[in-house]
């Protein structure tokens, strides 16, 4: 109970039981002391806070147009090096496409050359063939007369013994192969 009483004793003592920040007794020094402390806090921000803030936001602001000017810079150098890469796959493929060109012209020179060779080679084989078959041909063609001349000779010698005259058989035959197409 002893507490009780000092604690009224001390309200009694401070005027009315409410808020002191409500007393209109102290209102004056209490705005005093307010303007102090926002004139404190004032200078306190604009001397010392907001100057380094200012100056992060500034050094940010610099740090942003740096890093896109280097970004500008770089996607300008990336644009070079791939017109330098199209030109020089340009220039590579109109190589390629040269040499692929004289290429050709040289497989079409060397077929050119081959394909001669061989039709030459085909005519020269051809027209040997074709002497060696008219050699034969003629030499069948002699030995069809002889055949013919000598059969003739034997079939009258033994049909007809001595009758047989050389000279008439071979023109017999000779007319005989003649109107068969054999003699020409």
């Amino acid at each position: 109970m002893a507490t009780e009483s000092h604690a009224a004793g001390d309200a009694a003592a401070h005027g009315s039981g409410g808020m002191p920040q409500l007393d209109f007794s102290t209102w004056a020094a209490q705005i005093f002391w307010a303007a102090i402390a926002i004139f404190v806090l004032y200078k306190v921000l604009t001397n010392s806070i907001l100057p380094k803030i200012s100056a992060t936001l500034e050094d940010r602001h610099n740090v942003i147009a740096d890093d896109l000017d280097s970004a500008a810079e770089l996607k300008r150098q990336a644009e070079e090096a791939e017109a330098a890469h199209n030109a020089a796959l340009a220039t590579a493929k109109a190589d390629a496409n040269k040499i692929i060109a004289e290429a050709q012209g040289e497989i079409d020179a060397e077929l050119a050359a081959a394909s001669a060779e061989a039709d030459a080679e085909i005519s020269a084989r051809t027209a040997e063939s074709e002497a060696r078959i008219n050699a034969i041909r003629e030499e069948a063609k002699s030995n069809a007369q002889f055949i013919a001349a000598d059969t003739a000779q034997a079939l009258l010698d033994k049909l007809a013994p001595g009758v047989a005259d050389k000279s008439a058989i071979d023109a017999a035959v000779n007319r005989a192969l003649a109107s068969s197409g054999v003699a020409k």
